[in-house]
């Protein structure tokens, strides 16, 4: 049936038209934009996937950054740290000079004043945008990673550089701070004439002071080295730095207390017969032995205290040497064994950089090839096939033209009744 009020021919022809404008229209898109995916509404689940990944790109940048800035700044604090190592190489090339007894111990000294010095340039001037990896004992974090689980929350990652304070100076405790809290309860535990016992330190927390106090009473009289955490705290004390262990306070503590011992010239008798010595990873062992000297005090007590103050600061790592003198015989003996652990302080130190900056390189190539994987995937979910959009655009002209072609034929149908009414 024809009609002159209803053109199905020229409708279907239309709509037809319309589909393949339509398609031309996205075509052209992916041509301008290189996208075939490039809002919503074209494809809603790769859209939201590409844009998650994309989000994860600019993350992996920006970690990039921050791994290239951590590179740097180990690679400052490494540099420092060989630099002393040989500096304290070469102190320790002057005290074994100095062992000699027909040398001028004192120019010798003067030379190792003048390298300590310079160590204590380097330690203060190891930064890198304001950050010493050298001057203070502190654990620095650098990004190093974001982890997506599959449930879409994301974590961080981060490389642990163990700072080290490679400075001469010695440890600050702030006796204003408050008073001293024995440890474990315990006010003191007493060493007779004869025997040993242990004290246990049960944890540690950075920037508490830890303090010996040492009374002595007997026979002999009575010696108080500090019982109010005032006074000599200072010098039997070793401030926590952050990382420390009960073992690294204990050791401190006992070389406080060697380095007390030594600074009282003649001791109270029967101190000599007072050790301590590191136990374990669990504290001290105080010992005594068998009274010896006239008239001895042959009875101690000591006890460990704390005391937390934000003005305590922990000592370098090299503060030893400051005791180095070598102007005496004595003094270069004693210097000679002291060295020798700095100088393996030091090389631990710098070997830790090294390990370090060796972990921040290998987490910037793979943070870099995994950049690299992202944004090829993000292409392949969204980026347009050239060729094939080519191929398609010229299908889809050739289909338009031949749509008009339709359309207009279909148009021309109605004025074929004409004819039956001649």
């Amino acid at each position: 049936m024809s009609s002159i009020l209803t053109n199905n021919s020229a409708m279907v022809a239309l709509q037809t038209l319309k589909s393949i404008n339509n398609d031309l229209g996205k075509v052209q898109s992916e041509i301008s934009t290189g996208k075939t995916v490039e809002s919503a509404k074209d494809n809603a689940a790769v859209w939201a996937i590409s844009k998650v990944m994309s989000s994860d790109v600019e993350g992996f940048k920006a970690i990039s950054d921050s791994l290239s800035l951590g590179q740097a700044t180990v690679g400052v604090a490494l540099d420092g740290a060989e630099t002393i190592t040989d500096l304290l190489t070469e102190i320790k090339g002057k005290i074994v000079n100095s062992q000699e007894s027909n040398v001028d111990r004192t120019k010798i000294q003067t030379d190792i004043e003048a390298l300590t010095n310079q160590i204590e340039s380097i330690t203060g001037a190891a930064q890198f945008n304001g950050l010493n990896l050298l001057n203070e004992s502190k654990t620095v974090n650098i990004l190093s990673s974001l982890d997506r689980a599959a449930d879409g929350t994301v974590s961080d990652n981060n490389i642990a550089i163990q700072a080290v304070n490679l400075g001469t100076e010695d440890g600050v405790i702030d006796t204003s701070g408050g008073s001293y809290d024995a440890v474990g309860g315990a006010a003191a535990i007493t060493v007779n004439a004869a025997g040993s016992t242990n004290m246990a330190i049960a944890s540690v927390t950075a920037g508490t002071a830890y303090s010996l106090s040492i009374t002595g009473g007997g026979a002999g009289g009575s010696f108080t080295a500090d019982t109010s955490g005032q006074g000599d705290a200072a010098l039997i004390g070793y401030v926590a730095a952050e990382g420390d262990t009960v073992a690294d306070v204990s050791a401190g503590l006992v070389a406080a207390f060697d380095s007390y011992v030594a600074g009282l010239g003649a001791s109270p008798a029967g101190l000599d017969d007072l050790t301590i010595a590191v136990n374990g990873t669990s504290g001290i062992t105080v010992t005594s032995a068998a009274a010896s000297g006239t008239a001895p005090i042959n009875t101690w007590g000591i006890s460990v205290s704390t005391v937390v103050s934000e003005d305590n600061v922990a000592a370098g790592a090299l503060n030893a040497l400051a005791d180095i003198n070598v102007a005496t015989e004595e003094g270069a003996d004693a210097a000679l064994n002291s060295i020798e652990s700095l100088i393996q302080t030091s090389i631990d130190t710098a070997a830790s950089f090294g390990s370090s900056g060796r972990q921040i390189d290998t987490q910037m190539e793979f943070v870099g090839k995994l950049t690299d994987l992202l944004v090829s995937g993000i292409g392949t979910l969204v980026d347009a096939d050239m060729e094939a959009a080519s191929a398609k655009l010229q299908a889809l002209q050739t289909q338009q033209q031949l749509g008009v072609q339709a359309l207009s034929i279909a148009n021309q149908a109605p004025q074929t009744i004409l004819s039956l009414f001649r």
